[in-house]
This record gives structure tokens, sequence and C-alpha cells, in this order.
């Protein structure tokens, strides 16, 4: 779970050390595994029409990339507690909203950071829009923000709950 100020990100234990699993891996096995691999295709012969070098050089080059994330994000973490089942809405809760208070057309996000929730759930940032207007706010209270259209959109706040990974 994350809350993200300008220069800091906090982040709960767990999640801390689950990136910090993925940083050591990367810098570790997966940095020697790609080497090897870049190595092999070099003695194919010819770089220039070589698919497995090539492959295997921007897979380094997007590996080196995701060390350099979170190599900067570790340094800039900050750790803490996840936040208390209060209710209230804060970063690192899993929030439920009804659009314009339709219990038929809800939402399930995550308002926190992409790098802990992963793929298997919506991630919004307590920078948006969104995220700004329901910060703080209890179950069963009303936020509005604007869309990106510029019209305004009503949500009601339906459950919060810590994630819990």
């Amino acid at each position: 779970m994350t809350q993200t100020s300008e220069n800091v990100t906090w982040l709960t234990q767990s999640g801390y050390d689950k990136l910090k699993d993925e940083l050591d891996h990367l810098t570790g096995p997966a940095r020697s595994e790609i080497t090897q691999k870049i190595e092999q295709a070099r003695e194919e012969g010819d770089l220039k029409e070589n698919a497995g070098y090539h492959a295997a050089r921007e897979e380094q080059g997007k590996m080196e990339l995701r060390i350099r994330q979170l190599t900067q994000l570790l340094e800039r973490a900050q750790v803490g507690e996840a936040p208390a089942d209060s209710g209230v809405v804060a970063p690192g809760m899993v929030v439920t909203v009804a659009f314009d208070g339709d219990l038929d057309d809800t939402m399930v996000f995550l308002l926190g950071s992409r790098e802990v929730a992963g793929d298997d759930l919506d991630v919004y940032s307590p920078q948006s829009p969104l995220g700004q207007a329901i910060n703080g706010k209890k179950v069963d209270e009303d936020a509005t923000y604007e869309l990106p259209n510029g019209k305004k959109a009503t949500v009601k706040i339906v459950a919060a709950k810590p994630y819990s990974g």
C-alpha cells in the first residue's frame, strides 16, 4: 500500500518487502540470465540480423529501466502501518464507489500506487481528481470531482477497507 506525495512514497512493510524482493531478483539472478542470453546470441554470428540478440538487448533495457524505477521508489520510501479499518477513505484502502448514488453502477479500486497492487486491481492515485475528492470521506458520504471533459461527476462511498495485498 502506498501514499505518494511529491518526494516520498509511503509503503507498508509488506509492500516494501515485495518491491525489495523484486529488485533483488532483477539485480541478481535475472541480470545474470539476460547477460547469458546476450552472450549466447552474440556467439551466433552477425549481430545486424540476429533477432535473438536484439530481443535479448531489448529485454535487458526494459529490465534496467525497472531496476532504476524500483531503486528510486525504495530510496524515497517511508515505511509505515496500513491504514486503520475506520471506514474513512485514505491511501492504501480498497474503495467501492457508486456513481451518482446508483448501487448498480459501482467501481472497486485501490487508492494508492500501481507498484503495490499489480494487475489484479484498478488503482487510482491519491493525486488524481477522483482520489483527491474521496480522500478523507467516510462511507455513505458523497464526493464530486471534475472529469477530463470538464463535467462534474458525483460518487457515493460504499465501502473503504485496508488493502491486504
